[in-house]
């Protein structure tokens, strides 16, 4: 099969190019100019330069496809104004799918995020749960979400998958995360009895190449881990792990939250990004877990890894790379 993969130098879009070609299929990986590219230096894969957010460089390029994944996105970080999340996550998905429309592709898959449930105070969240976006990064891919349904209904046949809190091999988003607990400098935002979904990426990728083959058009699936933390155990599994002491101080969201404003206004006047704003402190003090049911109905996915096993392979991916200290 022909597939192409927008994002494929994120890591994600990566994981999933490595993944398609180890299958047999014949893979085009569409990056921007400026992409470093050596991250697939060693997959067999075709070329394709574009900008998502630019439309006329993805003019007539999908033809001859027969599949296309799309992973390109921006995820959630501090400091980042809300309309460049727009351009990226929401045009770029327009773009991408209206060119698809154009080349006929019988099979897309839309990589969104459950995130845009926004936080789950009650049981875990199925795929029927209302969009209820709460920060720049969730409006944004809800949105696109949005988009990707209309598209469906227009007759594209859409499939959404929306991976949850995806870390592993290869991953530099939560590598800060990774440093902050064996820096001990990792605290509790209300004492972390918030619930997380971690999902490590081998996982998050069967389960997106199994909506390849088999999830129905106009259909939502959550990709995510076995099973919910807190994220104190997420706290103590990372330091675990990296066999340092375990985080304990906890802060109240509202002295957290106005010590992020703080780094925010600092981060505007100095022109840099601060190391963690408001958003990330709901992140961490608001609980966001997720049924995977529906997947495991329809497509077969289950998740293999546990948190133990993804982060120990996480951190030796690190140490190998030199991306963290050794004990």
């Amino acid at each position: 099969m022909k597939v192409i993969v927008t994002g494929a130098t994120g890591f994600v879009g990566g994981a999933l190019v490595r993944a398609l070609v180890a299958r047999g299929d014949e893979v085009t990986a569409v990056a921007r100019p400026s992409a470093d590219r050596t991250v697939l230096a060693d997959v067999p894969v075709r070329w394709l330069t574009g900008d998502v957010t630019q439309p006329d460089s993805l003019a007539g390029q999908f033809a001859g496809a027969d599949a296309l994944i799309h992973a390109a996105g921006m995820l959630g970080q501090a400091g980042v104004p809300e309309a460049a999340y727009t351009q990226l996550n929401v045009e770029g998905t327009r773009h991408v799918l209206a060119e698809a429309a154009r080349a006929g592709i019988g099979r897309v898959v839309h990589v969104g995020s459950p995130g845009v449930l926004g936080p789950i105070a009650g049981p875990p969240a199925t795929e029927e749960a209302p969009l209820a976006p709460s920060n720049a990064y969730e409006r944004s891919k809800a949105e696109a979400e949005r988009i990707a349904l209309k598209a469906a209904e227009a007759g594209l046949p859409v499939v959404i998958v929306r991976p949850e809190f995806v870390y592993g091999v290869g991953d530099l988003h939560v590598l800060g995360l990774f440093r902050t607990v064996q820096r001990g400098l990792f605290f509790y935002v209300n004492g972390g009895r918030a619930l997380c979904h971690p999902t490590y990426i081998g996982d998050a990728v069967a389960g997106t190449l199994l909506a390849l083959d088999s999830g129905r058009a106009g259909q939502i699936y959550h990709l995510c881990g076995p099973q919910p933390v807190t994220f104190r155990q997420l706290g103590e599994a990372l330091a675990d792990g990296l066999g340092v002491r375990r985080p304990w101080l906890s802060v109240p969201r509202p002295l957290a939250w106005g010590g992020a404003a703080v780094l925010e206004g600092l981060g505007k006047v100095l022109g840099v990004r601060p190391p963690i704003g408001r958003a990330g402190i709901e992140f961490f003090s608001d609980s966001r877990h997720f049924s995977f049911a529906k997947a495991h109905r329809e497509l077969g996915y289950t998740p293999e890894t546990t948190l133990a096993q993804g982060v120990a392979q996480t951190i030796a991916w690190y140490r190998e790379k030199g991306l963290l200290v050794s004990k």
